[in-house]
């Protein structure tokens, strides 16, 4: 018999940081992390964590920092494959022609992101 108790502790720092972020108040998330992913998604994500809030890079830009220029179709499927959306910020990366592509939340959720963090004045 499996019995599942509701404890809200673990997750404390977390709630308390999203509660923080959504209110506009929290820029950077400050949690511990450990991501799974091939070496090139773990260097994607760690790339992707240095996008300032309230900034948009294109995929094309990501790639060339990740020293890939022409790999931007795999950066997008790394950044695809991000375990913790929001805390790792891929939603900051745009098309090449600034347009909102690809995100695994769906572009209104992207596009409400960008606007909250000020990236966006649609």
């Amino acid at each position: 018999d499996i019995r599942f108790v509701r404890d809200p502790k673990p997750f404390a720092a977390i709630i308390a940081q999203f509660d923080e972020y959504f209110a506009g108040t929290r820029r950077k998330f400050d949690l511990p992390l450990a991501p799974r992913g091939t070496p090139f998604q773990l260097r994607v994500w760690k790339e992707l964590s240095k996008i300032p809030y309230g900034t948009t890079i294109s995929y094309k830009q990501l790639a060339k920092r990740l020293g890939t220029s022409r790999g931007f179709q795999a950066v997008g499927r790394a950044n695809a494959a991000n375990p913790v959306p929001i805390i790792v910020p891929c939603h900051r990366v745009l098309g090449a022609d600034g347009s909102l592509v690809g995100y695994a939340s769906g572009i209104k959720t992207k596009e409400f992101l960008l606007k909250l963090e000020g990236a966006l004045m649609i």
